[in-house]
């Protein structure tokens, strides 16, 4: 049964390869931990937080969150240590819908099983539980393994928003959208448990 107490409430989603728990603010030292592999602070075209930037990326985190309009997780690998987060954001319940993003992983983790079931988790409970009509991903249109991880989801290209976004450099983001309607779940889903069970390439 679907119900508000799913928008209001941040959830754990745990599968076989990782963990998705709410963000908190003591969360500081895993969050710089997991984006260290790599030192991913340095992408100039995506935003991660960096040893001078976690504090504040964690506080914005939390005011949307207690806002109602966004559920960030702190993302955990089989073991438990920490790689990466993610979010759900610009939540609208009236539509209902809601955007995927602010998704990064440390760099051993890339490219692997546990992005799929990431993306596997979050997208059934953004449809089965919180019944979404849509849920949409954003990306920087020069973040070309974003797209491809994207478009390797199923997600269909809605086009570009030109100078849609300051970057913490300066710069206008050109943002490519990307978008997952309800009655294309069920595929989706299909084609992501597929992957799982089967061992295929994310």
């Amino acid at each position: 049964m679907i119900t508000n107490l799913h928008w209001t409430i941040p959830p754990i989603l745990q599968g076989i390869h990782v963990t998705l728990e709410p963000l908190q603010r003591e969360h500081g030292e895993e969050l710089l931990a997991a984006a260290s592999d790599g030192e991913l602070w340095n992408l100039w075209y995506t935003t991660v937080p960096g040893p001078e930037t976690v504090r504040g990326y964690i506080a914005r985190a939390m005011a949307d969150r207690e806002a109602g309009t966004a559920m960030p997780f702190l993302v955990r690998n089989a073991a438990g240590d920490p790689v990466g987060s993610t979010r759900f954001f610009r939540m609208d319940p009236l539509i209902p819908s809601l955007e995927l993003g602010y998704t990064w992983y440390a760099q051993r983790v890339q490219r692997t099983a546990l992005n799929t079931e990431a993306k596997r988790l979050l997208l059934g409970h953004a449809f089965d539980a919180m019944g979404c009509s849509v849920v949409e991903l954003r990306t920087h249109v020069f973040n070309q393994k974003s797209r491809a991880a994207i478009e390797r989801l199923g997600a269909h290209f809605d086009g570009v928003l030109r100078r849609q976004m300051r970057m913490a450099d300066g710069h206008l983001r050109d943002t490519a959208v990307y978008s997952i309607l309800d009655n294309e779940w069920p595929t989706i889903r299909r084609h992501l448990d597929f992957k799982l069970e089967h061992g295929v390439a994310p």
